[in-house]
């Protein structure tokens, strides 16, 4: 039996979601993804959220909103999705990397102090700070928030692991950031099969982004330079882009969404179980913090090589023919061939390249069965003495 490191769950009423949308007026464009718009915006506290056709556009619009291009410096975490840092690439903004809290595996908040601190001194801030929410872990948002303030950069928080969550008492994406942006792909917390969306309490940014999702495109008489012609006219007010979300993808989202609290205890549960099952085994566990809860997208270990001289391409190989799904989350950004065409080398961020060198993220994902997850410790723990 194959046992995937993550898997979709789709259930009866989201058959019939997705069902009434293709019986229904609208495919596209219609009332669904308001709905699901709402309806997100209700559950993480947040003024307003704009849905859109997955998390790499939310990420680009998202730098366009905030005033990124050419001549801006933007700064992200080394350990995520190359999304992450490609969405200034595509602004044509300069990217460098700060490394990574090696018990979080999050950004480092005092490293991001220290590197801020002395970009200060030389002219030299960034425009846009991207921290990711690794695994669906916050991260320091209150210290980032501060650093913000202090030193005039803007957080767009990339929380495509992390719908869900709560940090300080608060849904992700309710305070702390200026945007927020969420991925809703299939092995998401929540999914829409593809999509995502982006979260603000700022009204003007909001707009900004319905636009560029848009074409640019608006149609409403308020916001157009010339007097309508008629009840058919547009006007492009920005160069943007054909980001939308289908209703179909939202009626999805919106079932799913009634769940999420319910998917958030499941996996929990079973990260807990994992916790006290691996605690023996010559490995780092995720970090679970007293101030946030995760919405464990991930449960990524480490084997720990001062106490096994196993491998982690060895222990891989074991558990992928043994039918486990395992994988690795990431590939430090910077070590990627683009980007070490900019200048970046192995060595600049020794932290999230420790944490690469040993990752390894095993199955976790709502409707993994207890007997399941016996097996993949039970395999993990043979993989880990057999290649020792």
């Amino acid at each position: 039996m194959f046992i995937p490191y993550s898997c979709q769950q789709i259930t009866d009423e989201d058959i019939a979601a997705v069902t009434a949308v293709l019986r229904s007026e609208y495919l596209t464009q219609g009332p669904a993804v308001a709905a699901f718009e709402q309806a997100f915006a209700v559950r993480h506290q947040v003024a307003h959220a704009i849905a859109v056709s997955n998390a790499t556009a939310a990420l680009h619009i998202g730098c366009l909103a905030l005033g990124v291009g050419p001549d801006s410096r933007v700064w992200t975490t080394p350990n995520t999705f190359l999304a992450s840092a490609n969405c200034a690439r595509y602004c044509g903004a300069a990217v460098d990397f700060v490394d990574i809290d090696p018990i979080t595996r999050n950004i480092s908040s005092a490293k991001l102090a220290h590197k801020l601190k002395a970009a200060e001194a030389r002219g030299a801030l960034p425009c846009v700070v991207i921290p990711v929410d690794f695994a669906g872990l916050p991260c320091d948002m209150r210290e980032i928030r501060s650093l913000a303030d202090r030193y005039g950069f803007k957080i767009l928080q990339d929380a495509s692991h992390a719908a869900g969550a709560t940090y300080l008492d608060c849904p992700v994406g309710s305070a702390w950031a200026d945007l927020t942006v969420f991925s809703f792909h299939a092995v998401k917390v929540v999914t829409t099969a593809e999509g995502g969306l982006l979260a603000t309490q700022d009204a003007a940014l909001a707009e900004k982004l319905r636009l560029l999702r848009s074409h640019g495109m608006t149609r409403d008489p308020a916001q157009m330079e010339q007097v309508p012609e008629g009840p058919w006219y547009y006007e492009q007010q920005e160069l943007g882009f054909n980001y939308r979300l289908t209703d179909v993808q939202a009626a999805l989202g919106t079932s799913q969404l009634a769940r999420i609290d319910t998917l958030g205890i499941q996996r929990d549960a079973l990260a807990q179980r994992y916790d006290q099952m691996l605690a023996e085994l010559p490995l780092r566990l995720p970090a679970r913090q007293a101030d946030r809860q995760s919405a464990w997208h991930l449960y990524a270990v480490e084997i720990d090589a001062q106490r096994t001289s196993a491998r982690r391409v060895d222990v891989f190989k074991q558990l992928r023919a043994a039918g486990l799904g395992v994988n690795v989350h990431y590939i430090p950004v910077h070590l990627q061939p683009y980007y070490a065409r900019l200048g970046f080398r192995r060595g600049d961020f020794p932290a999230a390249e420790g944490y690469y060198d040993q990752a390894l993220s095993i199955p976790l994902f709502p409707a993994l069965t207890y007997a399941q997850q016996d097996q993949v410790v039970h395999l993990l723990g043979q993989a880990l003495q057999d290649c020792a």
